[in-house]
């Protein structure tokens, strides 16, 4: 098992005044150093502050790329590898339009969006500036990349340790930690000869290796005065056939990952998670980013799997939809809608749920396309049918929808 990251989350106006960004620098070293000796890879480190427009300057907002900017350098410094700057507030929508120069002049900033939460509900303005930034993003960086930087949040609570939907809350330090465990389900799942055994090897397997990192965990909080938050075992992958969760799907006995029976493969998958009796932060579902698992972005350009049978399986406790690869052409008129339904969802059913979308620049539904980051998996861009919103659904107002079953 590897530690995606270790993500520390920290109030900006403490860097100096407290000579914060040494402490915590201070912090991932040691954890690092304690971890590997336990046998746990540490893949990254990232610092999570609170929403941005909580410490920029109001009056300067012509400044914000700038001090973005400056904020990454000093992070890198500290010797983190990648910097989140919060995200807007359900009830700012007009803040989101902001994000585009900041993700302009940063390589490894990102930023959340964030369109409904329990308190303001659905908020319609939000979802169109979040439409129409994931359009602007596109257009920042080759391939679409300005957009690995930024998601859209629905109902996503502080300190999740998995990125782009980190942020802070409060001024006391704190952090979390987020791991790789794709290929440990498929290993122990292709293994297994039954799904008793596979839910019971699965869950002594995962709880045993969060009480040697929580020995850590627990060492590193008291040393350093800093809250330890908890894990997200989410089933990030890595785009080789080895660490597939859609491979795990299959392996299941699903026929093909995207046929009937895929639903099933993630809602028990999901429920391992849920089982889990390690301290949670973050999300602990079943994450199915595309172009970052190399079965789903296969299946996906076989059409054997869409875009609403992934929202669909975000259903049974997925993390929602995460680098979808659009066509390059879209409009922000016709990314809203999906948007729409991602808050929908994650309101009905009282989830924390996000949107990572990419339009790809230059290609149309049904391209191939290839990437030279090793951390995404070629594919095919996905055909998304849609018609705009209008009536009702273009109003400037919020609504609140209640949990199913309250």
């Amino acid at each position: 098992m590897k530690i995606r990251s270790i993500t520390c989350f920290s109030h900006p106006q403490d860097f100096d005044k407290k000579n914060l960004l040494y402490k915590l620098k201070t912090l991932i070293d040691d954890a690092r150093n304690k971890f590997e000796q336990k046998g746990f890879e540490v893949q990254s480190t990232r610092l999570a502050t609170v929403p941005f427009f909580e410490f920029l300057p109001a009056e300067q907002q012509t400044l914000w790329p700038k001090l973005a900017r400056e904020f990454e350098e000093q992070i890198h410094q500290s010797g983190f590898d990648y910097l989140s700057l919060g995200s807007t507030p359900v009830e700012q929508p007009e803040l989101i339009h902001q994000i585009p120069l900041m993700l302009s002049t940063t390589k490894d900033c990102f930023f959340g969006m964030t369109i409904a939460d329990k308190k303001c509900g659905i908020s319609l303005p939000a979802i169109h500036a979040a439409a129409q930034t994931i359009c602007d993003a596109s257009k920042l960086e080759k391939d679409g990349f300005g957009n690995r930087r930024l998601a859209a949040l629905a109902n996503v609570p502080p300190f999740t340790p998995f990125f782009p939907a980190a942020y802070s809350q409060g001024a006391k330090p704190a952090f979390s930690i987020a791991l790789q465990t794709a290929d440990d389900f498929l290993n122990i799942i292709s293994r297994a000869k039954s799904l008793q055994q596979a839910r019971h090897d699965l869950l002594s397997y995962l709880n045993h290796k969060a009480e040697q990192m929580a020995e850590v965990a627990s060492i590193l909080s008291k040393e350093f005065a800093v809250d330890f938050k908890g894990f997200d075992f989410s089933t990030a992958p890595y785009p080789q056939d080895w660490c597939s969760i859609g491979k795990a799907f299959e392996s299941m006995g699903t026929p093909i990952a995207g046929s009937a029976g895929t639903l099933a493969a993630a809602a028990f998958i999901a429920d391992v998670l849920q089982q889990g009796e390690w301290q949670k932060a973050g999300f602990n579902g079943m994450m199915l980013p595309v172009l970052e698992d190399n079965i789903l972005a296969a299946r996906t350009a076989e059409n054997q799997m869409g875009i609403y049978d992934l929202l669909m399986y975000s259903a049974v406790c997925g993390t929602g939809l995460d680098t979808l690869p659009l066509p390059g052409d879209i409009t922000p008129q016709e990314i809203a809608p999906l948007l729409l339904d991602v808050a929908a969802l994650s309101l009905r059913l009282d989830k924390p749920l996000t949107a990572r979308l990419m339009p790809i620049p230059g290609k149309k539904a049904g391209d191939l396309i290839k990437f030279e980051s090793e951390f995404f998996a070629d594919g095919r861009v996905l055909t998304y049918r849609n018609q705009p919103l209008s009536g009702l659904w273009l109003g400037n107002e919020s609504f609140h929808l209640k949990s199913y079953g309250n």
